[in-house]
Formats: structure tokens, sequence, C-alpha cells
């Protein structure tokens, strides 16, 4: 299928010359690398690792870090369109570079020392060492608060004891940013990593979603860990909350991918497709679908490149980047399902990206805050009254 571009308001005249080249770039990789191969990997419920080295070699990961640690230091724009294109590839490919660059090197840039930032960001950007970040728990998910992960201080350093579920790339990952509470009940994140004695890792089986995506649940039992693998300036639980408003911001670009996979993939069906002697193109019906899903889209566009700006000038709040995954999420959910109902009894096939998205949308819809939990927090914003509890 023809690549069409989906800028109804011409956005892209907004865009500077560096962050079309990355979208270029980024989109050819996909097209050339990724779209060949990912619907047998979602079939066969495999993460092409393959793709890693061609991912670090266009600076995806930890693209929008700074340069003096081997990373692309790209605007936040030009990293939320490398996030758009990857996820209109898939939205397991774009969880790995969201979860290396946003949730593992992000955290060890932002609340690690200098050494640690050189020891492992470098050989980060350049997909050598894999990471993987543990928050959630299986008894608390939306209440991270909760955790009872604990790290103890002893002698040589720290006693980790816990678990995680629901962590993208932890069988693979070579380093966990493991948040556990210390000192108390103080929470703070740990670098384990892997060999680490009472470390251990196994995959989710049966997903019905994410397929091409690694999904693992930690294990610590007594695992040791060296005060050197502490990352000294995190502390409470907004540490590891400012490393998921980091992966947000890339979902909300990254759910805008979907969206525009899924509308052109119908756009194009609809006008080949003939029934009753005509395209269904033609019928008002499809036309109204069309219509709808390019409006929502181009809402979605102009939120996320706001967005993106405000984030580079330093003047946004988490709690716009919980509005643009809200919105952004639920949209592209709306409009693989739309997609589908316009190619019929074909919108399930592999043939077609359509159901692997929506199936995947249905996961990025509850994961890293579920809608129901961003809109409470845009409630909060507007009342001043959390209404997280009873």
């Amino acid at each position: 299928m023809a690549h069409t571009e989906v800028d109804f308001f011409k956005l892209d005249s907004l865009l500077s010359d560096e962050e079309r080249l990355v979208r270029q770039s980024v989109r050819a990789f996909v097209e050339k690398e990724i779209n060949p191969i990912i619907a047998e990997c979602y079939e066969a419920g495999r993460f092409p690792t393959e793709l890693i080295s061609g991912l670090a070699d266009l600076g995806v990961l930890g693209a929008n870090l700074p340069e003096k640690y081997g990373c692309a230091g790209m605007n936040n724009v030009g990293y939320g369109l490398v996030m758009q294109e990857l996820e209109a590839g898939d939205s397991g490919i774009r969880s790995f570079a969201s979860v290396q660059g946003a949730l593992c090197m992000y955290p060890i840039f932002q609340f690690g020392s200098e050494e640690q930032r050189m020891k492992w960001l470098p050989r980060m950007a350049a997909g050598k060492v894999l990471g993987c970040f543990g928050l959630t728990e299986p008894n608390f998910g939306s209440n991270p608060s909760g955790m009872i992960t604990r790290a103890d201080r002893v002698k040589d350093g720290w006693v980790l004891n816990g678990s995680k579920a629901w962590i993208t790339s932890g069988t693979a990952a070579d380093i966990a940013i493991v948040w556990a509470k210390a000192d108390g009940e103080r929470i703070r994140g740990f670098l384990v990593e892997k060999g680490t004695k009472g470390f251990t890792a196994r995959d989710v089986k049966h997903k019905m979603s994410l397929r091409a995506s690694i999904t693992s649940e930690l294990f610590f039992q007594d695992c040791l860990i060296p005060e050197e693998n502490v990352l000294p300036e995190s502390g409470g639980i907004k540490s590891p909350l400012s490393c998921l408003t980091q992966a947000r911001y890339g979902i909300a670009w990254g759910a805008l991918g979907a969206a525009m996979s899924c509308y052109r993939t119908a756009v194009e069906y609809s006008k080949e497709r003939i029934q009753f002697g005509k395209p269904i193109a033609s019928f008002q019906l499809t036309q109204e679908k069309l219509a709808g899903m390019l409006t929502e889209i181009s809402k979605a566009q102009l939120i996320c490149l706001r967005l993106g700006r405000m984030k580079d000038e330093g003047d946004y709040e988490p709690v716009h980047v919980s509005m643009a995954k809200m919105n952004n999420v639920k949209m592209a959910l709306e409009c693989a399902r739309t997609s589908r109902s316009i190619l019929g009894a074909n919108g399930i096939m592999a043939e077609y990206p359509i159901m692997r998205h929506m199936c995947n949308l249905e996961s990025v819809y509850t994961y890293e805050g579920t809608n129901e939990m961003h809109m409470l927090i845009i409630g909060n914003h507007i009342t001043g009254i959390p209404a997280f509890s009873g």
C-alpha cells in the first residue's frame, strides 16, 4: 500500500527540516525492516531482536537524551515523531524503544550519578545493554505507592526482596530499574544487573495483545545490591512517576501512529473494494467513518505537536501528558475498530495491520496509567479534589 501523509491541517509546515528528516528516516526503516516481518512475529509471539541494532543505529534509543552520553539529542517533537512512526509499525516495537529510553535510560540520566550515566547510557543507546523498568506489582498497578517490594540496608549495600509484574523486555534485559521501599517507606531506584544472585525473570505466556513484545515477571529473593547501583537522586513515588510521564508522552505520539496506519489502510481499501458495482468509498456511511477518523486524528495531532513544543520549552505539567495519552489512545482504538468495520471480514486478517493494532491498543489503553486514572488526574487538576480513593 502506498504511504500517504495524513496531515489535514498542514502541520508538516510547522516542523523543522530536522524533524521531518527524523520522521522520514524512521518511516523508511519501518517500511523496509519492520512491516515485512511484523505480522509473522505477532502470530508467533516473538519479539524481533534482530531489529535492535538497526534501531540503535537510527538513534531512537534514548533519542531525546544528550549526545554526551551517546544519544541523539533530539528535541521532544522529533522524539515524538519517532514514537509515532515506530507504532505505525507495531505497538510492541514502540514499547521496546519507549521502555529502553524513557523508563530505563531516563531514570539513570535524571537520578543517577555521572559515573552511572557514563557507564550505562552509551551502551544502552547502542543497544548493547537492554533495560527494563520494575514498578508495577501483581497487586499494585494504579496504586504503585502500595508496593511491597523492599530494600533493606546491610553492611555491603542493600538486600532486595519482592516481585514485579507486566514488565516489558524483562527476560531480555541486562539491567532492571527496580523501585522498592527503602529507609522505611521511602521509594528508591536500584540498578539490578542480570545474573545477580536471587534475581529471576520469566515470560508471560498466552497473551492476545502485544504479542511481538516481551512481557515478563521479575522476582527478587535476598538480592544483594551494591551501593554503587542505587540511583542516588531518587526518592519518593515522584521519581518513578516522572519516568512514567516521559513514557506516556511517547505513547501519546505512538497511538497516533497506530491510528494513522489504520486510517490509511481503510482509505485505500475502501477505494479498491467493489460492492454493488462501485467502490465502497462512494457510500455515505463509509465516507462518514473516514471523515470522523480524519477529524479525530487531526485533533490528536494538534495536541501532540503543541505538547511537544511545550515540553521543549519546559512549560508543561504531567496533567498535559495525561490528557494527550488518554485522548489519543482512546481515539486510536476507536479508529482501529472503525477501520476494521470498513474492511469487513478482511479486517481480521494478518494481511492487514488493523486487527493487530486493535489488539495492541487494548493493552496501551490500560498500561502506563489506565484511561480512568488519567481522567481522574485531569479531574483533580480541574477541581483540586483528588478522587483516586474512597
